[in-house]
C-alpha cells in the first residue's frame, strides 16, 4: 500500500484558508486532504468544488519525469513515496516513488499528456479509468470510474470489470540512469467530457495492490475544472464566521460534496435552520464564554469535531447507499437526515461546555426502533443481537434443521433477534463451504423443505434468518479436455469463462481476479455480466423461495466489494455481514499495539460496498485475545481513547464476536483464551456494534450469564451506535460507560464506577468481569 503526504501552501492567512478537517486514514470515504484548487490529485471518490479565490501552490520535490512536455506547460507535478516488502534471503522493505505529471502537449492546450512513473523493480500494471462529467442543473456530477474511450487506451490495454482498463507499464529509456524504471503515458484531446483519471498500481508477480492510503489516486484534469466545474453553495454566510467555527463550514461543505445534490437542495431549508442555531450559539460565546472557548478550542476541534464528522460521514454513506432506490427508501433518507441534524446539534453544544464530552455516533431511539418499512441497506435496525446457529460438527447428523427447530422458542426467549444458518447448498465438503449446484438445497444439514420449515418457525417467534452464501468460489461438475474441473452443471451451466484468469489451478478464461484467490476451488469472475446476473437471480430466489432475511457472506476478500453492493441492492436483505479475514499486525511474534492498518482494510471493504453491509470485527477479536491472555488491558483503548477495533471507527457496521465455527468448535483455528469467554461477552454485549454469540457458548454452562447480559442490552436499548466513554485502560483492568446508563469492567484489577450524580447498581458479575446499571 502506498504512503503519500501532500503539502499545500496557500497565499492566504491560515484563518482564511478554506481547508477541510484533515483526518487520519481511519475513515470510510476519508477526507485526508481536501483543498479547492484547479489541477489536483485527490483521494477516492471525493469530488472537489472549485473556489477561484484560493489558489494553492503544490510543493513537489521530485525526480525528473521524461516527457515531451516543456516545464512551462506542466500543470501538475507530484511524487508519492511507495513502500514494498521484498524477500531474497530475508525480508526487507524497499522504498521507491510514484510520480505523476500532467502537461499540455501543444501551445493551444488542446491536447494533454498524463504520465505515471514508478522507480521500483517489478512487473507493474496501471489499473485505471476515467471520470466523465454530465451537466445536471448547472452542476457537474461525476460518475466515479468508467472505461476510457478506445482511442485513449495505449496498446496492450485490457478492459477489466466493465469500468476500468489495465495497462502494463513499460520500462523507460531512462532506467539505466536510475531515474525511472517503469512508465505509463497517454495523450488525448482535452475536452469537457473527461474530468479526471483514476488509478491504482498492481505488481503482477506478487499480485499486490498499491493505493494512496487505501484509496484510489485521482488526477483532476485542469481544463475541465477551468471550464466551469464550479460547485459552491449559494449561501455565503460561512465566509463571515469566525475562525473557531471553521469546523462547521467543513461539516456543511462535506455534506454537499458527497454528491447527493438533489437531496441536498431538497433539504436546504432544514439545514439552514441548524446553521442559524449555530450563529445564535456563537453569539453566546462572544457575550460570555469567550475565555472558555479559547482555552479549550484546540482540544475540542481535535477530539470532538473529529468524532462528529466521522459519525456524519458514516450517515451520509447510509444515504448514498440508498441512492439507487430513492423512492423506496425515502423514509430511510428522512430518518438519516434527522440523525445528521441531531449530531450537528451535539457538535454545536461542545462549544457550550467547559469540560470535554466523548461524542460518538448517535441515533434517535425512536428512529432506530422504527426502521423503514422496506429496508434495502442491509444494516438492519441497529438493535440486532446475532446467534450463530451451528458449529463445525452440525452437519454430521444429517438433520441439523430438525434439531434446531425446537430451539427456536428458547433462542427467542434468550433475546436473540437474528440467527445465522449454515450454507444451504449442495457442497463437495459436508460443511457447505465448497458449493456445487447452487439451486440444490438438499445438503448435509437437511432437505430444502426442512430448511423452509425452520425459517418459517424462526419467523413465527420473531427471529430473522441469515443464509450463509458462498459467492467467491464454486466447485465444477465436469472436466474439460485437459482434465481440469472447470465446467459447471446444475441450473447454472457456466463454462471456464466464469473462472478468473489468474487462478493458477483451474485454467479460467475470465478476467483477472479482483481479490485474493481461494485455492481449493475455482474462483468466480464477478466481472462477467452473466455471472452477476445469475448470482443476483439466485439470491432473490433464496429470499422468495426459502424466506431468508439476509446474508452472511463468506470469504469476501476474494472479490471486489462493489460487486457485493450490486448483489445486495438486487436482493434487498434486511441485514448482511461479510467475512473479511486477514492477519493482524505482529512484530517479532508480538502483536503490535496499533492495529489501524488492519481495521482500515476491513473498513475499506465496507466502503467498497457503499456501506450496504457490515463486517465481522476481526480486529476486536484479535486484540481481546492478547489483552485477556497476557493481562494487557491497556490494549483496549486506542491512541485517541476509543475502542481499538472496527468498533471504534465505524460501530454501525461492526459485527463483534469472540468465536465462530472456524475459530472454535472442533476446528479451533484461533480459539478464544480458555476460561475468559465471559469477559469477551461482557465486552461485546455491552458495547456498540452488532454482537454475535456462538452456538457452542449459548448451549453451555455460559448460557445463564450470556442471557443476563443480553437482557440488560435490550432493556437499556444499547444499539450499534451507542456512545462509549472509556474510563480506565490499565495493565489489569478495562472499564467503560455506555450511553451513561451501563458501566462494565473486565480484568482482575479493582474498579468502581464514579458515583457523581448517578447511582450505579451491580447487575451482573462473574470471573473477572462486572456490569452495572444506572438507577
Amino acid at each position: 500500500m502506498s504512503l503519500a503526504r501532500w503539502e499545500l501552501l496557500f497565499h492566504r492567512p491560515p484563518r482564511e484558508s478554506h481547508t477541510f478537517f484533515s483526518g487520519d486514514r481511519r475513515r470510510p470515504k476519508l477526507l485526508r486532504l481536501i483543498s479547492f484548487h484547479n489541477p489536483a490529485i485527490s483521494v477516492g471518490n471525493i469530488r472537489q468544488p472549485r473556489v477561484p479565490s484560493i489558489l494553492p501552490v503544490l510543493r513537489a520535490g521530485i525526480s525528473e519525469i521524461p516527457s515531451a512536455v516543456s516545464d512551462a506547460d506542466v500543470v501538475f507535478l507530484e511524487t508519492f513515496p511507495l513502500k514494498r516488502t521484498r524477500t531474497v534471503s530475508f525480508s526487507r522493505q524497499v522504498e521507491g516513488k510514484v510520480s505523476v505529471k500532467v502537461g499540455r502537449v501543444d501551445e493551444e492546450g488542446s491536447r494533454l499528456q498524463v504520465i505515471v512513473c514508478c522507480n521500483l523493480e517489478g512487473k507493474w500494471i496501471l489499473h485505471w479509468g476515467v471520470t466523465y462529467c454530465d451537466d445536471v442543473s448547472s452542476l457537474k456530477i461525476c460518475s466515479e470510474w468508467d472505461q476510457p474511450p478506445p482511442e485513449m487506451r495505449p496498446p496492450g490495454s485490457i478492459a477489466i470489470k466493465g469500468y476500468a482498463v489495465e495497462t502494463p507499464m513499460k520500462r523507460s529509456l531512462f532506467a539505466a540512469e536510475g531515474k525511472v524504471l517503469h512508465e505509463f503515458h497517454v495523450e488525448f484531446e482535452s475536452c469537457k467530457t473527461i474530468a479526471a483519471i483514476n488509478f491504482v498500481l498492481k505488481e503482477e508477480e506478487k499480485g499486490a495492490w498499491f493505493q494512496h492510503k487505501g484509496s484510489d489516486f485521482k488526477v483532476q484534469l485542469v481544463n475541465q475544472l477551468q471550464q466551469g466545474a464550479h460547485i459552491e453553495p449559494k449561501k455565503k454566510s460561512f465566509n463571515i464566521w469566525p475562525a473557531k467555527s471553521r469546523w462547521l463550514r467543513q461539516l456543511w461543505f462535506f455534506l454537499f460534496r458527497q454528491g447527493n445534490y438533489s437531496f441536498y437542495h431538497q433539504r436546504r431549508k432544514d439545514l439552514t435552520a441548524v446553521e442559524e442555531q449555530v450563529l445564535s450559539i456563537e453569539q453566546e460565546f462572544r457575550d460570555g464564554n469567550q475565555q472558555i472557548v479559547e482555552t479549550h478550542q484546540d482540544c475540542y476541534q481535535a477530539s470532538y469535531t473529529d468524532d462528529i464528522i466521522l459519525a456524519i460521514r458514516n450517515l451520509v454513506t447510509d444515504i448514498t447507499s440508498e441512492r439507487c432506490k430513492t423512492e423506496k427508501c425515502k423514509e430511510a433518507q428522512e430518518s438519516i437526515l434527522r440523525e445528521i441534524e441531531k449530531l450537528a446539534a451535539q457538535a454545536y453544544s461542545i462549544f457550550r461546555r467547559s469540560t470535554p464530552a466523548f461524542i460518538e455516533e448517535s441515533v434517535p431511539e425512536a428512529e432506530l426502533s422504527k426502521p423503514s418499512k422496506k429496508s434495502c441497506s442491509g444494516t438492519g435496525s441497529g438493535y440486532e443481537i446475532l446467534c450463530q446457529g451451528f458449529n463445525w460438527e452440525s452437519h454430521k447428523s444429517g438433520r441439523w434443521y430438525g434439531e434446531l427447530m425446537p430451539k427456536a422458542d428458547e433462542l427467542a426467549s434468550l433475546g436473540f433477534t437474528t440467527v445465522w444458518l449454515p450454507p444451504p447448498t449442495e457442497s463437495v465438503s459436508p460443511e457447505g463451504y465448497m458449493p456445487k449446484d447452487l439451486y440444490n438445497l438438499n445438503s448435509r444439514y437437511g432437505s430444502m423443505e426442512e430448511l423452509k420449515d425452520l425459517v418459517k418457525r424462526f419467523h413465527e417467534v420473531g427471529i430473522k434468518v441469515l443464509g450463509d452464501v458462498v459467492l467467491n468460489h464454486r466447485c465444477a461438475h465436469y472436466q474439460n479436455a485437459n482434465g481440469i474441473w472447470n465446467i459447471f452443471g446444475g441450473r447454472l451451466t457456466w463454462d471456464d469463462r466464469a473462472i478468473v484468469a489468474d487462478d493458477p489451478h483451474f485454467q479460467g478464461r475470465g478476467n483477472k481476479s479482483s481479490g485474493d484467490n481461494f485455492h481449493a476451488a475455482p474462483n468466480i469472475d464477478h466481472s462477467q455480466e452473466f455471472v452477476r446476473k445469475d448470482l443476483k437471480d439466485w439470491l432473490c430466489w433464496l429470499r422468495k423461495e426459502v424466506g431468508f432475511d439476509g446474508w452472511r457472506l463468506d470469504f469476501v476478500r476474494g472479490f471486489w466489494g462493489g460487486y457485493v453492493k450490486d448483489y445486495l441492492l438486487a436482493s434487498e436483505p434486511y441485514f448482511a455481514v461479510g467475512e473479511y479475514w486477514d492477519s493482524l499486525s505482529y512484530e517479532y511474534g508480538e502483536m503490535e499495539y496499533n492495529q489501524d492498518a488492519h481495521r482500515q482494510r476491513i473498513i475499506d471493504w465496507i466502503n467498497d460496498t457503499n456501506g450496504t453491509a457490515g463486517a465481522f470485527d476481526v480486529t476486536t477479536k484479535g486484540i481481546l485475545h492478547t489483552a485477556l491472555e497476557k493481562c494487557e488491558y491497556w490494549r483496549l483503548s486506542d491512541e485517541k481513547g476509543k475502542p481499538p477495533g472496527v468498533l471504534g471507527w465505524w460501530p454501525s457496521r461492526a459485527v463483534t464476536f469472540i468465536e465462530n465455527h472456524d475459530t472454535g468448535s472442533t476446528q479451533g483455528h484461533w480459539r478464544f483464551p480458555s476460561g475468559k469467554e465471559m469477559q469477551g461477552y461482557a465486552y461485546i454485549l455491552t458495547h456498540p456494534g452488532t454482537p454475535a454469540v456462538f452456538y457452542d457458548h449459548i448451549f453451555s454452562h455460559y448460557q445463564q450469564e450470556i442471557s443476563k447480559l443480553i437482557s440488560l442490552r435490550r432493556r437499556c436499548k444499547i444499539h450499534c451506535r451507542s456512545m462509549v466513554k472509556i474510563t480506565r485502560a490499565k495493565r489489569d483492568v478495562y472499564a467503560a460507560e455506555i450511553d451513561d446508563i451501563v458501566a462494565v469492567q473486565i480484568g482482575p484489577g479493582n474498579y468502581e464506577p464514579s458515583s457523581g450524580t448517578k447511582k450505579w447498581i451491580l447487575f451482573a458479575e462473574g470471573k473477572d468481569y462486572r456490569v452495572w446499571e444506572a438507577s
